[in-house]
Order: C-alpha cells, then structure tokens, then sequence
C-alpha cells in the first residue's frame, strides 16, 4: 500500500509544479508588460528580461513548495 500513496504523492507533486509553472509565465508575462507600460515603450531584448523574471520567480516559487512538500509530509 505505501507504494500506491507514493506514486499519488508524486502524481500531486508533478500537478503542482505544472501548474506553478502555467501560474509563473503568466504572472511573469503581467509584470514584464506592466513594467513596459509604465515605461512607454517594448524593450528590445524583451525575451531575455521575461526570462530574468520567470527565473527568478520561480526559484523564490519552487523552492518554497519544496520546503511546504517537505514539512507536510
């Protein structure tokens, strides 16, 4: 039995993280295009500055469910 829970356990890390994921690039998507509003104007490496933001967001979100995963169970 305790491999069924584990394999569950694994199945709802994978949805998590897939969904931070979807939750990252939209977010990510929504502070690049803020920050070119305010700006007035697209930047032109606008690829490597959505890439910087996804980055970071997702060490600071990953590593934080990671932590949540680890105390919970």
């Amino acid at each position: 039995m305790g491999g069924l829970q584990h394999g569950l356990e694994m199945n709802l890390e994978i949805i998590y993280y897939t969904l931070m994921g979807i939750g990252l690039y939209l977010v990510s998507d929504w502070i690049l295009d803020r920050i070119e509003v305010s700006r007035g104007a697209r930047f032109k490496n606008r690829s490597i500055i959505f890439f910087a933001i996804i980055l970071v967001l997702a060490f600071i979100s990953f590593n934080f469910t990671k932590f949540v995963l680890l105390a919970g169970g």
